[in-house]
């Protein structure tokens, strides 16, 4: 019988990214809506690896199964780092429309030289599960390194709005115009998976 693993994310793109992403490993995906957890676990750390602990902490404890939460969100240096943990919260905004937090980025980036335009989308992950008679509890970051170009990509895909602004140079493309499936082999949640890959067979093979 698989082993159960919930995927801690209320965002639908995201959640389907993993079920893409883990495909590989004998495990059963669980989501939030499956397990029956409505609350929404606290997110006010000062670094993503903070934010994906206590999300995997707060939904272990109520799931009881072996959870994966994670939080990221982009990075720009000409913007001292923003809008980094606050990625989805920067515009003051609780729920805000994806185009808003695209064009924001953009706009607040006029007249930046191209030397200083770089930017990364950085994911930290926290997975926890009982090992035996203890807990283990891993966390690992990874990143997606771009530039920020002059505009937006037109298509805006919701749950990834920062896809639309990250340019990949080595790609000569937006992240956002590749394929679901072409993204999440270079997307920095693959580059979670893979640091988290002895973890996953080890989970996957407990009795």
């Amino acid at each position: 019988m698989k082993k159960n693993l919930l995927i801690a994310t209320t965002n639908p793109a995201k959640l389907a990214e993993y079920q893409l992403l883990l495909g590989a490993f004998d495990l059963q995906l669980i989501s939030l809506r499956e397990a029956k957890i409505a609350t929404e676990a606290p997110e006010n750390g000062t670094t993503f690896a903070e934010n994906a602990r206590m999300k995997a902490r707060f939904y272990f404890a109520q799931a009881g199964i072996a959870t994966l939460a994670d939080d990221g969100g982009l990075e720009v240096d000409a913007l001292g780092g923003a809008p980094g943990v606050r990625s989805h919260r920067w515009l003051g905004i609780d729920d805000p429309d994806d185009r808003a937090l695209a064009a924001a980025i953009i706009q607040r980036m006029t007249g930046v030289a191209a030397p200083q335009r770089t930017a990364r989308l950085r994911a930290a992950a926290a997975l926890i599960y009982r090992a035996g008679e203890t807990t283990r509890e891993v966390i690992v970051e990874a990143a997606l390194d771009g530039v920020i170009p002059d505009r937006c990509y037109p298509e805006v895909r919701k749950g990834f709005p920062y896809r639309s602004v990250l340019y990949l140079p080595d790609r000569g493309c937006y992240l956002a115009e590749l394929s679901e499936g072409d993204a999440a082999q270079i997307s920095q949640r693959r580059s979670l998976i893979e640091k988290l890959a002895v973890e996953f067979a080890r989970l996957s093979r407990q009795q």
